[in-house]
């Protein structure tokens, strides 16, 4: 199989091998596995979303891999008709990053939730942004351990009452979008579940980035913690608290009424009316100050949440600068083994 010349200009992050003459559909890529999450998990959604838009990359099912953690949404891998593996708790990232490093053929996906991710695997999720492995990554976010029956997790709200918590979570929880930023990813998303035109416009421009990708997806848990995105699926609340950012766009919402000003060196939200409209942020997604600011917008109390992708910029991958070193030593023919290990820097050690 004859991969993509990844020097190639305008393939993005798109690896593997086009199969335009062969039209894939949603449906070649649903595994024959029964789907066990539980009636009325956002999972559903994600799953549908992702099988639906994968056909249109180009990709052929056997260049693309899912590795996951633990959880509910780790299940993934067995739900996609493509190769995939359900790794250790927290872990996926580290995995995913030497499959990416040895097959530049393949479009490497990660899948993880909040809990799987934030927590045991906070360390390897930080590191693969700073390093920015070719990686997409799902960051499944319901606010709660979902798998392990309800404990509160590292999003969970302060005051959050769960079966580990039951006088209330004494923590303040992460903020994935700006811990991302703050590992200097080179592509931060954010969707919700319920939003499918609106998590499909994030996951192909995450497929397209060439680079570390992490879309969070706030993701409904019906069990243990239903209802936790509500305000953000009524239509007559929604419309007052999503702020979805489009590169190159004024910031306004709420149909045209709200606004995203400067404020010092933050942000904050106006009435449209109030300002002049050269005041009215225009989102940059190259400015990664202002994708930090937009996400501090985003409160626990989802009174403003910013969807859209934050940061989406160009840097060199882990992946391709490891290849070029081993290139490089190969090429400079370095001392064999034998030469090596019995050269000037070696020593005995008396038994």
């Amino acid at each position: 199989m004859t991969a993509i010349d990844l020097g190639l200009p305008g393939l993005g992050g798109l690896d593997g091998v086009p199969t335009a003459d062969q039209p894939q559909k949603a449906k070649d890529y649903k595994s024959d596995q029964e789907v066990r999450w539980c009636p009325g998990c956002g999972d559903y959604v994600v799953l549908n979303a992702v099988q639906s838009f994968l056909p249109t990359l180009g990709l052929k099912r056997e260049n693309i891999v899912f590795v996951s953690g633990i959880g509910c949404s780790s299940r993934f891998p067995y739900y996609m008709n493509t190769y995939g593996m359900h790794s250790i708790h927290g872990r996926a990232p580290a995995i995913a990053t030497g499959l990416a490093v040895a097959r530049p053929d393949l479009s490497v996906w990660v899948v993880t939730g909040d809990g799987d991710a934030l927590s045991i695997g906070g360390n390897h999720l930080i590191h693969t942004l700073r390093r920015n492995v070719n990686l997409k990554i799902l960051l499944f976010n319901n606010r709660i351990y979902g798998l392990t029956k309800g404990q509160y997790s590292p999003t969970s709200e302060e005051g959050k009452v769960t079966k580990s918590t039951p006088f209330g979570s004494l923590d303040h929880p992460f903020n994935p979008v700006s811990l991302a930023l703050g590992a200097e990813a080179t592509f931060v998303g954010r969707a919700v579940d319920s939003d499918r035109a609106g998590l499909t416009s994030v996951l192909r421009q995450a497929a397209e980035h060439r680079g570390s990708a992490l879309v969070e997806i706030y993701q409904n848990c019906p069990i243990f913690n239903d209802g936790a995105f509500d305000v953000l699926k009524d239509a007559d609340s929604a419309a007052r608290r999503i702020i979805n950012v489009v590169d190159g766009e004024p910031i306004t919402f709420g149909g045209g009424e709200l606004a995203v000003v400067r404020d010092g060196f933050g942000l904050t939200v106006a009435k449209t009316a109030d300002v002049a409209p050269e005041d009215v942020v225009v989102h940059d997604a190259s400015d990664l100050n202002l994708a930090f600011a937009l996400s501090r917008l985003s409160t626990q109390d989802l009174q403003h949440t910013v969807t859209g992708v934050f940061r989406n910029v160009a840097r060199t991958t882990y992946d391709d600068a490891a290849r070029a070193q081993v290139a490089q030593a190969r090429e400079a023919k370095t001392p064999d083994l034998a030469k090596l290990l019995h050269g000037n820097d070696t020593w005995t050690v008396a038994g």
